[in-house]
């Protein structure tokens, strides 16, 4: 697995594990869900993106949407 898909991974589980939690106990875990998708959406645009730097750190190997562009 590299970083790309493991940011994926984890924006994927992060966006249905918010959308049950606002099934069972609160609409306001919707929020969780738009903070996911606006991270996605500023990282497409500009690179950055705190899992991939934490996915780093921890050592999974990178893959081509955040390696830095030289």
């Amino acid at each position: 697995m590299n970083i790309d898909r493991a940011v994926f991974a984890l924006a994927g589980a992060m966006v249905l594990l918010s959308l049950l939690l606002a099934q069972w106990w609160s609409p306001w875990w919707l929020l969780l869900t738009a903070f996911v998708g606006l991270n996605l959406l500023q990282s497409a645009f500009s690179g950055f993106c705190p899992a991939a730097i934490v996915f780093a750190r921890l050592g999974i190997k990178p893959g081509c949407a955040f390696c830095p562009q030289t």
